[in-house]
């Protein structure tokens, strides 16, 4: 999920300006930066500036996993809280915003391949009436952000009052739903490209519509059990971020800022209400680009792009790293937080990354974002 206006995430959009990638064998988990292997490549005192820098701009802490083959790191800057001395803790849980989306579309792919769906069907074979214009609209252009569908998130919160009111408000998937068809389609299906939470709202239905759960119960199934994701979680209405986490701030104006830890999700649901930690999403990109989760001809429709989607496959984003190398996964952002997971290729060189962002965020990290891409694909 990715909010716009005022409640869209600062940092958020620094991240999405440097995408992400993913791919397969995952590196074992390491609790500390200090425990990196000795006489790896990564700059450990490079790494722990760039993160310094991102909380000299103003956000409240900063938590990056990198991988580059056997050798594995970790490190955070800043504090856990406003007014405390606790340090992010390491692998701590936190928002993914949309990075959901990538494990809705391994479901929706998965579906396909079971024969429960086609990616150039309407949505109207599978949600007749949910959409005006299911029937040119297919699960590709959901899947793919090209269905013209109007980003129900926009003037989801017009400040920081309705955001203090709406934070606890449980939404129905419909009622997302309706938000964006109350305006007309923001262009042709098929015809161009842009970015809509909406579409995943939808394929969430689509994923209850053919497995006759939540879409959440399906996620959990699929990928978190047989991967072992046991601090990931679909929280569906549930306020509270379980386990060791720090906390988020949005902020409106210098003077209008608020704790967003606690919130209902359910504002976000199959685009972006996922929690989950570094070591949790290291695993799963690493496992998805790997082929664990899906056969080698989805895997492949998931990271093809298109003229109209240069740099946007099935839930996934595809980018030009450092080094000239090219890399996916995606990047997330959702009231307090923004994160990142992306891998190269061969799934050798990886980085997951969490902002805890702070209510004087200033400017954005590009510079120290392009310093920890370096690191790890360099």
């Amino acid at each position: 999920m990715r909010l716009t206006r005022g409640t869209a995430l600062v940092a958020a959009a620094s991240l999405a300006l440097v995408g992400i990638a993913g791919t397969a064998t995952a590196a074992p988990s390491v609790p500390s930066a200090a425990e990196d292997a000795a006489g790896g490549r990564i700059d450990r005192a490079a790494v722990q500036k760039a993160l310094d820098d991102v909380v000299a701009l103003g956000a409240q802490g900063v938590q990056v996993r990198l991988t580059d083959g056997r050798q594995q790191l970790t490190a955070r800057a800043g504090t856990a809280e406003r007014g405390s001395s606790r340090p992010v803790p390491l692998n701590g849980r936190y928002r993914v915003g949309s990075i959901t989306k990538t494990f809705v579309s391994v479901v929706v792919l998965q579906l396909v391949g079971e024969g429960k769906a086609e990616l150039d069907q309407p949505i109207s074979h599978h949600l007749p009436g949910l959409l005006p214009d299911g029937d040119r609209i297919t699960v590709r252009m959901l899947l793919q952000h090209t269905s013209g569908l109007h980003d129900y998130t926009t003037d989801l919160f017009a400040d920081l009052a309705d955001f203090q009111t709406l934070r606890w408000r449980t939404w129905q998937p419909s009622e997302l739903v309706a938000l964006s068809t109350a305006k007309p389609l923001d262009f042709e299906p098929g015809s161009r490209w842009s970015y809509s939470n909406t579409n995943y709202v939808v394929l969430g239905e689509l994923i209850a519509k053919l497995t006759g759960r939540p879409y959440g119960d399906a996620v959990e199934r699929r990928v978190l059990k047989p991967l072992g994701l046991r601090d990931t979680s679909v929280p569906g209405t549930r306020v509270d971020i379980p386990g060791p986490h720090a906390h988020g701030y949005l902020r409106y104006a210098p003077d209008e800022f608020t704790d967003a830890t606690r919130l209902n999700p359910s504002m976000a649901h199959a685009a972006g209400e996922m929690i989950s930690t570094t070591a949790d999403t290291d695993r799963f990109v690493a496992a998805l680009l790997g082929g664990e989760l899906l056969k080698p001809a989805l895997l492949a429709e998931m990271l093809r792009t298109s003229e109209l989607s240069p740099d946007y496959g099935l839930g996934v984003e595809r980018v030009d790293v450092p080094c000239g190398q090219v890399a996916h996964g995606h990047s997330g952002g959702i009231p307090g937080y923004s994160s990142m997971m992306i891998s190269s290729g061969d799934t050798r060189k990886r980085l997951e990354l969490s902002v805890t962002t702070g209510p004087d965020l200033r400017g954005q990290p590009d510079e120290a974002l392009r310093v920890l891409l370096t690191e790890v694909f360099c």
